[in-house]
């Protein structure tokens, strides 16, 4: 049980956020007084509304994407129907109890008391939830971020979606409009436009995902322009009501243009909640964007305050923000004083072609005057590839002349998520590409695309 001073209860620890932050208590710490502040869903928004539900979703286009394209292979069938409710409701079964699971063990933890009110800071170390005032001389911030709502004329007048409340849709909509071309926005257009709903894909760049390498973004945005409507070099300006749902007014390179859906996605980023947490209260910095900062170690610019995930790290990624708050675990139990390494920072996008990528990308390495030589490989140039008739599927390495290290690796293509882990590995355990190429790959995995590109550098 918590100490009491006054009006305020002491805790030895208080975690904001039970996304990744859930990890953060071990069995090191059953003695400690430990205080949880999670508002919403144990799991964060991987778990409730994020990456996890989302994979389940595409998972079922992939199945429909393959059973689309088996004529080329001989294979001749119908799409007999669709069970939307079938589609969406496994999902749900699956994910809301481990949700409710997972609060219900905190709370019956005797050393942990779990607050569900939103928690604003009301002193440096000094906290209010729901009436309740908590401190303690070590705090951790894993409280998130939320979709960005842009500064839209109309959008108040109109229903619209974001990726929060996209996923539990009751009845699938006929046409949908999503604004970003991130990967949030290509991987619902995957998924709602593998299985029938009309989409316009709108970006205001050149490319789509223009984040990743640009040979990635470049054959990326041919594929999505032949799936889907894709409006590119495109503001929108005002959103108004049309009969069948949501008319958005764009400027397409300098001409208006309109789109009519019966669905608005807002795909456009997403911001950190440190306003919410009255984050000025306590002295932390934050950068322009409202991103906590935070040293090597995840502390803050308080000392006994830690903030990590999609709070305070630039990658918005779980996988990081997992290994920040081991780290950070790692650091209030004493047992690790290294600095994070974050590997290269390895992601994937799930869509269709899957993306995946590590290290830097060729554009970055010019920006950053890094000498470097590239190896490109495509899926067609192995056994592999042929079987699968794919022409135009690739793996881009970029590595270091000198040292031979692997500076940075993107692929584009059927299980690019997995080709991409062997390649993270090497990089982590500073292996030469030479080294990499020398393991035995089985022969004929699609794995050997790796290998050849591997070689050729």
């Amino acid at each position: 049980m918590p100490s009491q001073q006054g009006d305020v209860q002491r805790f030895d620890l208080i975690i904001v956020g039970a996304g990744s932050g859930n990890m953060i208590p071990a069995p090191e710490m059953e003695t400690w007084r430990l205080a949880i502040v999670e508002p919403d869903k144990f799991g964060g928004t991987c778990l409730n509304r994020g990456c996890i539900p989302s994979k389940m979703l595409l998972y079922a286009a992939e199945v429909v994407e393959m059973a689309r394209h088996g004529e080329k292979f001989g294979v001749y069938h119908k799409l007999h129907r669709l069970d939307w409710q079938r589609i969406v409701g496994r999902v749900w079964q699956r994910i809301d109890p481990i949700a409710e699971a997972g609060a219900a063990y905190r709370k019956s933890q005797p050393h942990i008391t779990v607050f569900e009110q939103p928690a604003r800071f009301v002193d440096e170390r000094v906290l209010e939830s729901g009436g309740h005032r908590i401190t303690a001389d070590r705090i951790v911030l894993g409280a998130g971020t939320r979709p960005v709502v842009p500064d839209l004329p109309g959008l108040d007048r109109v229903p619209y979606h974001t990726s929060d409340t996209i996923m539990r849709l009751e009845a699938q909509p006929a046409s949908m409009v999503i604004l970003g071309g991130g990967y949030i926005g290509a991987e619902m257009a995957h998924f709602f436009g593998t299985l029938g709903t009309h989409v316009t894909l709108v970006d205001r760049g050149a490319a789509l995902i223009k984040n990743e390498d640009e040979a990635v973004a470049q054959l990326f945005t041919d594929v999505y322009q032949r799936r889907f409507d894709i409006l590119l070099h495109a503001r929108a300006q005002r959103v108004s009501r049309a009969e069948s749902g949501v008319t958005v007014h764009f400027d397409v390179n300098g001409q208006p243009r309109d789109v009519t859906a019966e669905m608005l996605l807002l795909a456009t980023g997403r911001r950190p909640n440190s306003d919410r947490l009255n984050i000025a209260a306590t002295g932390i910095e934050t950068d322009d964007r409202g991103r906590v900062l935070t040293n090597a170690f995840m502390e803050t610019s308080v000392p006994g305050i830690y903030a990590f995930g999609d709070l305070a790290s630039r990658y918005q990624l779980k996988h990081i923000a997992n290994a920040e708050a081991r780290h950070i675990a790692a650091q209030l139990l004493g047992e690790d004083p290294h600095p994070i390494a974050y590997d290269g920072a390895p992601h994937a996008i799930f869509s269709n072609p899957q993306v995946a990528s590590v290290g830097i990308t060729e554009r970055q390495a010019v920006a950053q005057g890094v000498r470097y030589i590239t190896a490109t490989r495509k899926y067609e140039e192995t056994a592999y590839g042929w079987a699968s008739e794919d022409t135009e599927s690739f793996v881009k390495l970029i590595a270091d002349p000198e040292t031979r290290l692997l500076l940075g690796a993107h692929i584009i293509g059927p299980q690019a998520s997995l080709l991409i882990q062997p390649l993270v590995q090497g990089m982590k355990y500073g292996q030469t590409v030479d080294q990499m190429a020398r393991v035995i790959y089985i022969h004929p995995a699609l794995t050997e695309v790796v290998e050849q590109a591997l070689l050729e550098l």
